[in-house]
């Protein structure tokens, strides 16, 4: 498999992704095509908002998703960052922890085991930084796992589907309030989704794999309220936007993430 690199771009939506319950059954695709514009420019990341937003219940609800397109061989290496961790808002975090979440391995390729090991394994990286349980030790494991873009469904749901744009390994979904008093700004819930038409394994063993682990532990960090990044002084952190197949050391926390996790959550 030709390999490739990915870049992970932030749009800011409400009611603006039209999806079928289960991304196994329809579509999902992306309607803003403004910021798929400046995808293709690598122009990143791309934050749109939509006032829209008012019109869900409860007011005042939004949604990040974070798409991970194909990487354009001449895009740049993006905004220069003045510290190795950003978050998707200002004050914005989970104040009811440990976070609960369900794995549906369907679609996945690999056994029951394998995914939730990986899975959990990543979780529990983040957990292992800060004084706090950000993730429920006791997951479950699920067959009816659903993407969740119309409105929550008070699931934390990590499941494997066939996005139908090229190029793209994973697709995180986070609900939450993202403006307004900051005592209000809050996560509720997230969505993770892999792209099946990538083989998933673990890396260590055959390198022409996405790792599972990786990806996991990468995407995991959007649902506590990291966000991407994208210099090239930002590479070993493991929320660096860019990705391929055989890379593992997102795996492992670095200096940048360990202190936006512990920001946010206390060491």
């Amino acid at each position: 498999m030709t390999k490739l690199w990915t870049i992970s771009i932030l749009v800011t939506m409400a009611l603006v992704f039209s999806v079928a319950a289960s991304p196994a059954a329809g579509m999902l695709i992306p309607a803003s095509e403004k910021a798929k514009e400046k995808a293709n420019a690598g122009v990143s990341p791309v934050i749109e908002k939509v006032d829209d937003h008012l019109a869900l219940t409860p007011p005042g609800l939004e949604r990040v998703v974070i798409v991970h397109y194909a990487k354009p061989p001449w895009a740049g290496g993006g905004k220069k960052e003045t510290k190795n961790y950003e978050f998707l808002g200002k004050w914005v975090e989970w104040k009811e922890l440990p976070v609960s979440y369900v794995i549906d391995p369907t679609n996945s390729g690999l056994t029951e085991e394998f995914v939730a090991s990986a899975i959990s394994a990543g979780a529990e990286e983040w957990d292992s930084w800060t004084g706090a349980e950000l993730f429920n030790d006791a997951y479950e494991i699920v067959s009816d796992g659903s993407w969740d873009s119309d409105a929550p469904d008070g699931r934390n749901e990590l499941l494997f589907g066939d996005y139908p744009e090229e190029g793209v390994i994973a697709v995180a979904i986070v609900w939450g309030y993202f403006t307004g008093p900051p005592s209000r700004r809050e996560i509720v819930e997230f969505d993770i989704l892999f792209d099946t038409d990538f083989a998933w394994g673990d890396a260590t063993v055959d390198p022409a794999v996405m790792d599972l682990q990786n990806i996991a532990t990468h995407e995991l960090g959007h649902g506590v309220g990291l966000a991407d990044l994208y210099d090239d002084s930002c590479s070993e952190e493991t929320m660096y936007g860019y990705s391929t197949e055989g890379e593992t050391k997102k795996r492992s926390l670095n200096d940048g993430d360990i202190a936006g996790i512990r920001e946010l959550y206390g060491a």
